[in-house]
């Protein structure tokens, strides 16, 4: 049976951020992911935490200026020094929050910088990463994403980041699985998950086209969840997706496509 983690960047969005955690709890989730913490104080996001019995599962490190339009800093070697600091603060809040592993996303390609010089910075920041994060006990994800929704995003194929991550390196480091991103870039879900099951350490859900619920769209939801259990995917499905019409509302095809 498949373990469902609410992302409360998308889902309960009729809430103020912080709220968002009862609802998570009361609509029967007993674990929530989001991108980031830092505009809040961990000791805030704890206590949210411990008084739901919620586990959080994943957050991301650091990624500039998301209002900005940044998504991420790790390809940019103009921007290593940020990046690293960046790192640390991620560290602090994972270790006040309990959660296993970091998402580092990779950000897109600044414009005049060459592909080799984009690969070497992005292998040199994700090595200092790993390294940082196994000191504090945690897992580093790296995450594939389209370039339909993020144009330029530099990492955006399953076998583009299991070559990185066989260049960096590092025993702590994985591939988080975006099923909705990997439908829009290259297809073959299945195949791929099983293929590179021991590279994945996280997965998330949306379906396509519209980022919506599972069963909204053209992915066999209920094919995939079935697959992922014979094949003994054992991590946290994270639901990042957009509600077609309020959170609450959508949560039924759990309940469809899990029985």
């Amino acid at each position: 049976m498949p373990k469902f983690a609410a992302n409360l960047t998308m889902l309960f969005n009729e809430h103020d951020f912080l709220d968002r955690f009862e609802a998570a709890a009361k609509a029967g989730f007993r674990a929530v992911e989001f991108l980031f913490p830092y505009a809040w104080p961990a000791a805030e996001i704890k206590a949210r935490l411990q008084g739901h019995g919620l586990q959080l599962v994943l957050h991301n490190l650091p990624a500039g200026n998301w209002d900005a339009g940044d998504r991420g800093l790790a390809c940019d070697p103009a921007r290593v020094d940020e990046f690293r600091s960046g790192v640390g603060r991620a560290i602090e809040y994972a270790t006040a929050l309990g959660v296993p592993q970091l998402n580092c996303l990779a950000g897109k390609a600044p414009a005049g910088v060459d592909e080799a010089t984009l690969r070497r910075t992005f292998v040199a920041n994700l090595r200092y990463a790993a390294g940082e994060l196994k000191r504090a006990g945690l897992k580093l994800l790296i995450e594939p994403i389209n370039t339909f929704d993020i144009p330029g995003f530099y990492l955006n194929r399953t076998a583009q980041a299991v070559s990185i991550l066989d260049e960096v390196g590092a025993d702590n480091a994985f591939v988080q699985y975006d099923i909705y991103h990997a439908q829009r870039m290259e297809g073959e879900l299945a195949a791929t998950v099983q293929k590179h099951l021991p590279r994945i350490a996280h997965i998330q859900l949306a379906d396509n086209p519209g980022r919506n619920e599972p069963g909204s769209g053209e992915i066999n939801y209920r094919f995939l969840f079935a697959h992922l259990d014979r094949i003994g995917y054992a991590g946290w499905i994270g639901c990042e997706y957009k509600p077609a019409a309020g959170t609450a509302a959508g949560l039924g095809w759990m309940q469809a496509l899990t029985n």
